[in-house]
């Protein structure tokens, strides 16, 4: 496989993550669409190191990874802390910012 698909379905992914995140109002889905964005880049900085052969990309990959992974931690629980206060997960009726 070439360079090119590889960066065609990361492409495609990250416009995926996107769409999500402008047109859904759950916050979860946003939240995955989120970490589908992440994905897409992180497939980005492979195909671009394995292309180059430097393995520098790759290990960025890792330090990503090791940083998504707490990103989910803590935003997996800031949104059941929104449920537990508002019984509901729309982002459209969660105004807790608001005055």
């Amino acid at each position: 496989m070439t360079i090119q698909t590889y960066l065609l379905l990361s492409a495609i992914v990250f416009i995926l993550g996107v769409i999500g995140v402008l047109t859904r109002r759950n916050a979860i889905i946003v939240f995955m669409s989120i970490e589908l964005m992440l994905n897409s880049v992180n497939l980005s900085l492979v195909a671009f190191s394995a292309y180059l052969g430097d393995a520098r990309g790759q290990m960025l990959v890792f330090f990503v990874m090791t940083v998504a992974a707490a990103e989910a931690a803590v935003g997996l629980a800031v949104i059941i802390a929104l449920f537990r206060n508002k019984q509901t997960v729309n982002l459209d009726e969660i105004n807790i910012l608001k005055w």
